[in-house]
């Protein structure tokens, strides 16, 4: 499996991500630069943490205008995996692919610690090597990260079991301790939550790891030929 992980300016997660994909999980990956016109070939696409643009305007806002969100939004339309993770779950939310939105942190601090967040939804691609209710140590490193979204959209989140992550503990404020959600696809993810970070135990934590695997488990098995 191929990965494309995207780097804007005030990108800095990226070299964690890499890591994770080449290193941990062992898989092919390649950094792709904002102005990229084609991910065709691509089976997955990362979007990784960092201040893209500077934040100017709010978080995620300027990205969701480059050209490579285009093709993202072509690549999250043809079924491929897309993962948003902080600043990209923020450009998520900007470009549309996800529903809602991101306000300040409730303390309006930025924060940077490792939470315990509960797999609330193992039934997805980013989450079948998890068990159903299972707590996970990740790192959190934001100061926009208190979702919101009306309640309406909020009703359809928990009709289609959306709500792939949540807080133990809510550090920012986010609405019913939302950390990460999908679409109602099931192969758009994005979470506040660096799993990139958690990927081996000299971090601090592995448990980041079983969702890189879950991609490519739901890859593998969505892509195996039969004589």
């Amino acid at each position: 499996m191929k990965f494309a992980v995207i780097v804007f300016p005030g990108s800095n997660c990226d070299v964690d991500m890499y890591h994770a994909i080449k290193d941990e999980l062992g898989e092919e990956v390649e950094y792709v630069w904002h102005d990229e016109t084609d991910l065709s070939g691509f089976d997955g696409i990362l979007l990784p943490g960092g201040f893209s643009y500077g934040d100017y305007l709010r978080s995620g806002a300027i990205a969701g205008f480059s050209n490579v969100m285009k093709e993202v939004v072509k690549a999250a339309e043809a079924g491929k995996p897309v993962l948003g993770v902080c600043n990209g779950f923020q450009i998520l939310l900007e470009v549309g692919l996800l529903p809602g939105a991101m306000k300040r942190n409730e303390n309006l601090k930025f924060m940077c610690r490792p939470v315990n967040l509960k797999v609330a939804n193992n039934e997805t691609a980013f989450t079948s090597t998890y068990k159903q209710d299972e707590i996970i140590s990740v790192p959190i490193a934001h100061g926009e990260g208190n979702y919101y979204c009306d309640e309406e959209t909020l009703q359809t989140l928990k009709a289609n079991n959306q709500i792939v992550f949540t807080y133990e503990t809510n550090p920012n404020g986010s609405l019913v301790d939302i950390a990460g959600i999908t679409n109602e696809r099931g192969n758009v993810l994005g979470m506040m939550p660096h799993p990139e970070r958690a990927v081996d135990e000299l971090l601090g934590s592995a448990d980041g790891l079983k969702l890189f695997q879950s991609i490519v488990k739901n890859w593998r098995e969505s892509h195996v030929t039969t004589a």
